[in-house]
């Protein structure tokens, strides 16, 4: 029996490492990693760390090293899918054993095609923030909205072209690029002509805790509709997960203690250029469970300030 891999990393994605081995292991944090004497071999100097952004630990002094699933399986003796079982139960996701047998490349190539996704979203984000620089409409727009430079380039914010095949010149297989449908940054029309899903907007990337880039939000600069359109639910985005805004705010939710959720990009990018660093916001959904258990992660307490609409 095996366990399909989307099953593993959507319970990696959702296990907080840190938390997981706090449990078992007493941590003491230094910088942006945490230490311990290492559970796996007996020491009085503290070499064992735990990164809590690349979710991973290691130790420095027996080279044990692994994500969550691999410190379940040393520290419990567990099997693998005992491991992932365990795993799943505490972060609520329904392990289901497969007849289906993955193989290594199997599974190597699904893992390539996740961080081609992935590459595929950092090169449009790069696109997007070179063309605000350069687009003097756009540019006048977000200045006028009263964002600096800085907090600009520091959630590298910027904007779709008004055109059907943009993207284009930035992708030389633009026509056959599979990964640019996947990651809903194109669609075919019912001539199955590809084309741009964003066009003249201003783009908000979407990051992960660790920083990846896997969606985003576009928000229009005139007033056409819709106001705003958010990448669809992907291999590497749903919604009902992320928050944004997370990862650039984790520092400051550390030290304040404290969450305060908003509505929109807007109002996120508006409070961190003002020093409020901890604020994040939902992403036309409600807030959900899984929202709640992020922030519980990095904080411990929670402020939402919502628009008063009826």
């Amino acid at each position: 029996m095996h366990i399909e891999p989307r099953i593993i990393d959507e319970i990696l994605d959702k296990t907080d490492i840190v938390e997981l081995i706090g449990k078992s292991v007493k941590l003491k944090k230094s910088g942006s990693n945490y230490f311990a004497c290492c559970p796996f071999h007996n020491e009085k100097t503290p070499s064992f760390s735990i990164n809590s952004k690349q979710q991973f630990f290691h130790c420095f002094g027996c080279g044990e090293s692994g994500n969550a699933i691999s410190f379940i399986i040393k520290y419990y003796g567990y099997d693998f899918v005992e491991a992932v079982k365990y795993l799943g139960r505490s972060c609520g996701v329904n392990v289901e054993e497969s007849t289906q047998k993955f193989s290594p490349e199997q599974i190597k190539k699904l893992q390539q095609q996740k961080l081609t996704l992935q590459e595929t979203m950092t090169k449009a984000s790069q696109f997007y923030h070179g063309n605000l620089l350069d687009n003097s409409t756009a540019l006048s727009y977000v200045k006028n909205r009263g964002l600096s430079a800085e907090i600009i380039k520091h959630f590298l914010i910027g904007y779709a072209p008004d055109s059907y095949t943009a993207l284009a010149s930035a992708f030389n297989d633009y026509q056959n690029n599979h990964y640019l449908s996947l990651s809903g940054l194109t669609s075919k029309n019912s001539q199955n002509n590809i084309y741009d899903k964003f066009r003249h907007r201003i783009m908000f990337p979407i990051r992960n805790v660790r920083g990846e880039i896997i969606a985003f939000g576009g928000r229009v600069v005139d007033k056409s509709e819709p106001k705003y359109l958010n990448s669809p639910e992907t291999e590497l985005f749903n919604k009902s997960n992320e928050l944004y805004g997370l990862f650039e705010a984790q520092k400051a939710l550390r030290e304040t203690k404290f969450a305060i959720v908003v509505e929109g990009y807007m109002d996120v990018v508006a409070l961190h250029q003002f020093g409020i660093s901890n604020a994040v916001a939902t992403m036309g959904t409600a807030a959900t469970e899984e929202h709640i258990k992020k922030l519980f992660r990095q904080c411990d307490d929670i402020y939402f300030c919502f628009d008063g609409d009826n």
